[in-house]
């Protein structure tokens, strides 16, 4: 499909691509939200299934456990039968286990249910960044990416404060979940009817079989439907292939261990912020939901200042480099700021926990907190699009496999760990595990070229990393 295609999605109207980013990012913000949701109605479900504690957790450690399960399906799938198919029939299968949740008899019932609901749910996960890939070219697909990162990282963030505040006002723990329910339904709703298939293949798939209809000529074929595979191929691709890829790429291990410690820590506060403002300060459970905003203010900061500073210094980078794409290294320049600023946040969070200290301290650790992990995730998740390309797909399902892994099992362990070494030293613990794998993008910006140039996968090896002669002083002022 050659790019002045009226039928490539790069080419749509501005406004139409716009919307499209919108609504992915709602449809990611709908699972996120759903994952956290539980933890401001954790007393009543105790109450109600006379469960412990640990097994409270499990409501939100099991859903997002899903999400090591749906992108080993849904990413590669996507590239096999095209995005919205598979937006839609995970949609479907989500909304009716919401339904499940709100209706649950027993404990396993609602454990169930919410692993399953998390597994489909990972759909938008794998997929809605392979969607601005399919969208947006490089130069304004990191704008786009900067307002669609805020949607991944308000969802865990707005879901205690409004399950929280439902708690306290007295309504049954059941209408969180019909909450959920008519959320997900109103977004397979909009989706049916609005959002189109952008991926290229399947859209020449579409192309083919509407010219052989039309002109009753077989001559007509895509590539796609060339690629002709067994049953085990398919297997081996769908379920294997984000791993072989993960596997085989030492960049992409690194990438995938540093952003899935942050999205552990991410889920991990979940547990901790109760200890800390619930126990400590006495805050009912709406007003620990609160707690969670300065995260979600430090997010909107950190989409405003990549718009305001970085994104521009980028969109220099692309003229010193023209006609060649600019180097993927170029994308992790906000990681050289974001690294030391998460790392020096739990230290901020963890000595400012004393309850003889105003709550204020510990809260407004938040706000760099959450500027840290949105410049991260958007310049690793930039990063991982830049360099695999039409494997993008399988590159970030592998790592959402792993991220979520950590993001379940951090929660299981985060109560007793920030009661048995108390916030202090739990959140120093943290905060020197983060300084360790701080490195991580000043090494990728300095050698990501020769990882790349060495890799199977990555097709931009051989692209110049340095901008042209003629042009140097401008590409030093981009980096």
């Amino acid at each position: 499909m050659t790019p002045d295609d009226p039928e490539n999605p790069k080419t749509w109207s501005r406004a139409y691509r716009w919307y499209i980013t919108m609504l992915s990012a709602m449809l990611v913000l709908n699972a996120t939200f759903a994952s956290s949701a539980p933890s401001g109605i954790v007393p009543d479900l105790m109450e109600k299934f006379t469960f412990g504690q640990e097994v409270a957790t499990l409501t939100i450690a099991l859903f997002v456990a899903g999400y090591c399960v749906g992108p080993l399906l849904w990413g590669p799938l996507s590239e096999q039968i095209g995005r919205k198919p598979v937006f839609l029939i995970s949609f479907l299968v989500y909304t009716g286990f919401q339904v499940g949740c709100a209706l649950s008899p027993n404990t396993a019932s609602i454990l169930i249910f919410r692993f399953l609901g998390g597994t489909f749910a990972a759909a938008p996960l794998a997929n809605s960044g392979a969607v601005m890939s399919d969208i947006w070219d490089a130069d304004t697909r990191g704008k786009a990416l900067a307002i669609f990162t805020l949607a991944p990282f308000a969802g865990p963030t707005l879901g205690p404060t409004v399950s929280g505040f439902m708690a306290v006002s007295g309504v049954s723990w059941r209408w969180v979940f019909w909450l959920l329910t008519f959320f997900a339904g109103a977004c397979l709703i909009v989706t049916f009817f609005t959002l189109p298939e952008t991926f290229v293949p399947i859209l020449l798939v579409k192309r083919a079989q509407k010219l052989r209809k039309e002109t009753g000529d077989d001559r007509y074929w895509a590539p796609l439907e060339r690629n002709k595979m067994t049953v085990g191929q398919r297997l081996k691709h769908v379920l294997g292939r984000p791993f072989i890829i993960l596997a085989r790429e030492p960049m992409l291990i690194a990438i995938t261990l540093y952003m899935s410690f942050i999205y552990g820590c991410m889920y991990l506060l979940f547990e901790a912020y109760p200890i800390v403002f619930t126990r400590g300060h006495h805050f009912n459970e709406g007003i620990t939901g609160l707690t969670f905003l300065p995260i979600f203010i430090g997010g909107v900061i950190g989409v405003a200042a990549y718009l305001v500073f970085f994104n521009p210094r980028y969109e220099r980078a692309m003229a010193a480099f023209a006609p060649h794409p600019v180097p993927p290294e170029y994308r992790l320049e906000l990681c050289l700021w974001a690294a030391p600023m998460f790392a020096g946040s739990f230290f901020w969070f963890g000595w400012t926990s004393y309850p003889s200290v105003s709550y204020w301290a510990p809260l407004a650790a938040g706000i760099p907190l959450g500027t840290s992990i949105v410049f991260l995730f958007l310049g690793l998740f930039n990063y991982v699009i830049d360099a695999y390309l039409f494997v993008a797909a399988s590159a970030l399902s592998s790592m959402t496999v792993v991220r979520s892994l950590f993001g379940a099992g951090f929660p299981l362990f985060a109560t007793q760990m920030y009661e048995s070494l108390n916030p202090r030293w739990a959140s120093t613990l943290l905060g020197c595990i983060a300084v360790l794998l701080g490195p991580i993008p000043f090494v990728l910006r300095l050698y990501g070229h020769r990882l790349r140039r060495k890799s199977k996968y990555s097709p931009t090896g051989n692209q110049p990393h340095k901008p042209p002669v003629k042009d140097a002083e401008k590409g030093a002022q981009a980096v």
